[in-house]
């Protein structure tokens, strides 16, 4: 009877670790995704302000 209750107990504890591994690596999995989209979203603005730059007559000092 004590043999069965450490097996069920070693059972329990064990995915009790698992879930935890797993869990941490989900959020990582997670955090890089969202950081990805981030990015992406960031692009067009990016992209935008390059081309105002490029069409807005110079703030930059004219070389004489």
């Amino acid at each position: 009877m004590n043999r069965k209750l450490n097996t069920k107990v070693a059972r329990f504890l064990g995915g009790v670790i698992l879930c935890l591994a797993l869990q941490s690596c989900a959020g990582a999995l997670i955090g890089a995704g969202v950081d990805t989209a981030i990015e992406v979203v960031k692009v067009p603005f990016k992209l935008a302000g390059s081309v105002v730059d490029l069409v807005k007559p110079g703030d930059e000092e004219d070389e004489s």
